[in-house]
């Protein structure tokens, strides 16, 4: 296939314009930490509402709309509308105490809750989580710029990883959040802008998908599909790009109106691929100059958005929609090696491997971090094929196991590191155990309804799980508070060191005074954070 030269030139000038916007957005303000991580916690509503809306609208979002209205319909396409309403929820339920409490990542809780340690255990989920979700977001946009524009497959990738990774290198959550801006105008402007040359084309007639565009859920699938819905909505919650956001707004009502915020926007930017995808199911495929094999195999449908594009669409839209799609692509892979790098820099280095670490030595292990991640991604993008089979895995995995650990650290006083690593332990068996049909693996635990046939459960085990895990961890919690702290049970049988001896001996004459100066100093706080918002406002 040739290189079609103006779309090249295209996307070159496209990514230019990126990568300058970036690298100056980076410049404004100093190399710390707390600038890298967090941009100073200076984020205002726009900007925090743009770069939290294009953390969500990434390449999957995009492609699995059109590709999920077309196959399926709107009633199937869960995870748009289940991801949305999760981040509202954490919006109004999380964000406002997280950035009240003034982390610098969401692990700096589980660390303050759990240990140190458990805090690095619960990381590796989410790392493995971002790793993937970076390789199947940059191998989606490689075989779209090949098909469209006749692009090597390598060159792509790589080129699309470089230069988020150059950008974030250097300016951190600043650059990040500016491009972020830039990306979600072009993502809007570039699929609004294909859609009339879309639905004027001859090959498509709207009747072929009347009373079909809906979509159904059959009766043995809706324990299922509930199951599906609510993982897909809670399963947003946990991610520490989402916190990155939160923890650099300026106050902790600026969090929660910045995400809501953020949820119109992205809400706004479904439509657009959605009617992609429509188009995409009432098109008359021999009547383009598609070449493939008819009908549709489940690998072409996967990618209906960029063959609606490139055939139904002038080249010149089709180039110009691609790099919306690109816009897409590089917004989450930016936030995926800017929350991984972060982490690792703050909870595993600085927290746990060099306490007394310099700020200048942590900004370069984030940069180093930053390299390796960006790195990982494009290596799996170009090797592994079923990527996107543990992706949805992993994202399984965040809302069985992590969104519990969530939950309890911020709610559960109580709660303490037995309790999370058997919650842990409970969460992640029951979701492994229960198979999985994408990765082929077959199911250890039977829950009740059960299709041999097609290996699936029909039952809601994920939801099931994700309980579990939760009344694990407060039940755990709550018997070794009361074992060890009533000295039923010996101290050396502390391993985790959670209930210190001396602090054991005085936990019942300070318990009364110690909970109402706790309750003091969060009224104070929550005075204070009114004070300022109302300052702002």
């Amino acid at each position: 296939m040739a290189v079609y030269v103006a779309g090249l030139i295209g996307v070159v000038v496209f990514y230019i314009a990126i990568l300058v916007i970036g690298l100056i957005a980076g410049r404004k303000k100093s190399s710390s930490s707390d600038s890298q991580f967090l941009a100073d916690r200076d984020l205002g509503l726009f900007v925090s509402s743009f770069t939290l809306s294009a953390t969500m609208v990434g390449g999957a979002y995009i492609s699995g709309t059109a590709s999920e209205i077309a196959t399926k319909g709107l009633v199937n396409t869960v995870a748009p509308i289940g991801y949305n309403l999760g981040i509202a929820i954490a919006g109004v339920a999380f964000a406002p105490k997280v950035r009240r409490a003034g982390y610098v990542t969401i692990f700096d809780l589980f660390q303050l809750k759990f240990g140190k340690n458990m805090g690095a255990v619960l990381f590796f989920n989410e790392l493995f989580a971002n790793i993937f979700w970076e390789a199947a977001i940059l191998g989606a946009l490689g075989a779209s710029l090949k098909s469209i524009i006749g692009l090597d497959m390598n060159v792509a990738v790589i080129t699309s990883a470089c230069v988020a990774v150059v950008y974030t290198f250097f300016g951190g959550l600043y650059s990040v959040a500016y491009t972020d801006v830039l990306q979600l105008i072009f993502i809007g402007v570039g699929l609004i802008l294909a859609l009339p040359f879309v639905f004027t084309h001859n090959a498509v007639d709207l009747s072929r998908v009347e009373g079909k565009w809906f979509g159904s859920v059959a009766t043995e699938h809706i324990g299922n599909y509930i199951d599906t819905f609510v993982v897909v909505t809670i399963g947003g919650i946990p991610w520490q790009s989402y916190y990155q956001r939160v923890l650099a707004c300026k106050s902790p009502s600026m969090a929660r109106n910045a995400t809501l915020v953020s949820v119109i926007y992205s809400m706004i930017l479904f439509v657009p691929p959605a009617l992609i995808g429509l188009a995409g199911a009432a098109t008359d495929w021999n009547a383009t100059s598609y070449e493939g094999s008819l009908p549709l195999s489940d690998t072409e449908w996967e990618s209906i958005l960029p063959n609606v594009l490139q055939y139904l669409c002038p080249t010149v839209v089709s180039v110009i929609a691609l790099g919306a799609l690109s816009a897409a692509v590089m917004s989450s892979a930016d936030s995926i090696i800017l929350a991984v790098g972060s982490v690792v820099a703050r909870n595993i280095y600085q927290n746990i491997l060099r306490p007394k670490a310099t700020d200048r030595e942590v900004v370069w292990v984030f940069r180093i971090c930053v390299v390796i991640v960006g790195a990982l991604g494009t290596i799996l993008a170009l090797t592994v094929q079923n990527v996107y089979g543990l992706l949805v895995l992993c994202g399984d995995l965040m809302a069985v196991s992590q969104f519990p650990q969530l939950v309890c650290a911020l709610w559960v006083k109580a709660s303490n590191t037995y309790g999370s690593l058997a919650g842990l332990v409970v969460g992640l068996l029951m979701r492994v155990l229960g198979g999985d049909p994408v990765l082929g693996m077959k199911a250890v635990i039977k829950y009740p309804f059960y299709d041999p046939k097609h290996n699936q459960q029909m039952f809601p085990f994920k939801i099931l799980a994700t309980v579990c895990s939760i009344l694990v961890i407060i039940a755990i919690s709550y018997i070794t508070n009361f074992v060890f702290t009533r000295n039923y049970l010996s101290h050396k049988f502390d391993i985790f060191n959670c209930f210190p001896k001396e602090k054991t001996e005085k936990c019942d004459e300070h318990e009364n005074s110690a909970m109402l100066q706790l309750n003091n100093e969060d009224l104070r706080n929550e005075k204070s954070d009114k004070k300022l918002d109302d300052s702002q406002q």
